[in-house]
């Protein structure tokens, strides 16, 4: 399997959000096509402004992640973590 280049850029990427825990944290999520699942929500904070949004900075096997939901949009964005 090819490694996953995710560290390059820190520009925000849609992915789909396939199943939660506890209704709320995300458990697991696709991005380019692959399944991520999600071992440990390490942290969890809100930025409230004009786009207000719930961050999830999460643990996979594949590396840490920040994940996104704009609250308006209910739409899902992941922001690979720079190395």
């Amino acid at each position: 399997m090819k490694p996953i280049n995710h560290r390059k850029s820190r520009r925000p990427e849609a992915v789909e959000i396939q199943e939660k825990r506890f209704g709320y944290f995300p458990k697991v999520f696709r991005w380019h096509g692959r399944r991520y699942d999600v071992q440990a929500v390490e942290r969890c904070w809100t930025v409230a402004n004009r786009a207000p949004r719930l961050y999830f900075r999460v643990r996979c096997n594949e590396g840490m992640f920040d994940l996104y939901q704009d609250v308006r949009g209910n739409t899902w964005h992941l922001l690979p973590l720079a190395s």
